[in-house]
């Protein structure tokens, strides 16, 4: 097998996995609770817990952790980039677009997992969604 080949095995593996035991899951989901009650601005385990929330299709609470990140980390762009995705799965359309750009704004740059990420299926054919990937490609490429 191929580089690629391993790769996309091992990728296939961890989504396996996660989609067999969703018993892990909420163990690690109620551990991060329990940390984020001691350390409740600790954004290492804002992230866990909001990347688990998501993983586990609580959407609404993976919203709220991301929420609580912004204001954290008011300038990173891979949180608002989560942000935007948290929108677009409760589908809140104009709220993920317009946090999309900002995070393209803050630097976000990675034009190839926007087309790819099943968190933006419900936005990507949105025109405004079409033209913010265009934008990305275009500074990639001016880069």
């Amino acid at each position: 097998m191929g580089e690629a080949e391993n790769s996309d095995v091992a990728s296939a593996q961890v989504g396996t996995r996660r989609r067999q035991s969703d018993d892990e899951l909420d163990f690690e989901i109620a551990f991060f609770e329990r940390i984020l009650k001691r350390l409740p601005n600790s954004a290492d385990v804002l992230m866990a817990l909001g990347n688990n929330y998501t993983e586990r299709g609580f959407f609404e609470k993976g919203l709220r952790i991301d929420e609580r990140l912004c204001r954290l980390r008011p300038t990173d762009p891979i949180i608002h980039y989560n942000l935007a995705c948290d929108y677009a799965l409760v589908g809140k359309v104009d709220q993920a677009i317009e946090t999309l750009e900002h995070a393209i704004a803050l630097g976000y740059h990675d034009s190839a997992y926007l087309q790819r990420d099943p968190d933006l299926d419900g936005i990507r054919r949105d025109p405004r969604f079409q033209a913010l990937l265009g934008r990305v490609k275009r500074q990639q490429v001016n880069a």
